[in-house]
């Protein structure tokens, strides 16, 4: 608490002591002005930094969110094999129906759970059986994108395949196209996003789909960050990490990983 005090000040002398008021005196402060100066300017610097990573961000997210494909469109040529990753019956469905279609001669399934078995599959896709039976490999070892990007690449090397389709959903698709560019720069990536299960667009009035498309966002970042700095995927231990520090070949799979 600042003490006042209350003093006669003789005409003309000179006090050390700022005046408040008639007769009444405060102690001057004791912080240098450079030093008030410099403290002054780090916390305008600090407050305009945050500003402008906030307006980078938003920015960034909205051409994030606007790049992402709203309807789904055919690929513009045949591949060697079809990619698609787990997480949504659709973009099953959506890859077997390709593969049917002539755009690709292999499918890989990548991230099938352990539990389900390729009958259960099958019997999601009643009409396509017989590529079940011929043209359809299961990878029930990636657990993350991650997993996904090795396994993919273990799979195209595999079978000599210079170009695939990547299915997956239309706001999952940036986020896995980073991480198999980094697992297979070399091979040519054709996405084929999977848009029946939301419409980014209208993040700005359905929370649930803000929520969803952030989250995502940040995902991508932090992937697209991550590639910058480490050589391979397989050999990271940022994707140990991520992966539950379960290593990744060591995985339990409860049938051949192409049959």
């Amino acid at each position: 608490m600042t003490s006042r005090t209350q003093s006669w000040v003789a005409p003309g002398a000179v006090d050390s002591t700022e005046a408040v008021g008639w007769g009444w005196t405060m102690p001057a402060s004791t912080r240098h002005p450079a030093e008030r100066s410099l403290v002054s300017r780090l916390l305008t610097f600090g407050f305009w930094s945050f500003i402008a990573a906030l307006v980078i961000g938003f920015l960034g997210f909205l051409g994030f969110v606007y790049s992402l494909d709203r309807f789904e469109q055919p690929p513009e040529t045949r591949a060697d094999g079809i990619v698609a990753m787990t997480g949504g019956a659709q973009r099953i469905g959506d890859a077997i129906d390709l593969l049917a279609k002539g755009y690709a001669k292999r499918l890989l399934i990548s991230g099938v759970n352990e539990n389900t078995s390729r009958d259960q599959i099958a019997r999601l896709n009643p009409g396509q059986r017989r590529l079940f039976d011929c043209c359809v490999d299961l990878d029930y070892r990636a657990r993350n994108t991650i997993g996904n990007a090795i396994e993919t690449r273990r799979w195209a090397e595999a079978n000599g395949f210079d170009t695939i389709i990547v299915v997956t959903s239309n706001y999952h698709m940036p986020r896995t196209l980073v991480e198999l560019e980094h697992a297979l720069p070399n091979l040519q990536k054709i996405p084929y996003p999977v848009a029946a299960t939301i419409d980014p667009h209208e993040w700005w009035h359905k929370p649930a789909v803000a929520r969803l498309v952030f989250t995502e966002y940040l995902k991508f970042l932090a992937v697209w960050i991550r590639t910058r700095f480490e050589k391979d995927p397989e050999r990271s231990s940022v994707a140990k990490i991520i992966s539950g520090g379960g290593p990744i070949k060591a995985q339990i799979v409860a049938e051949p990983l192409w049959r």
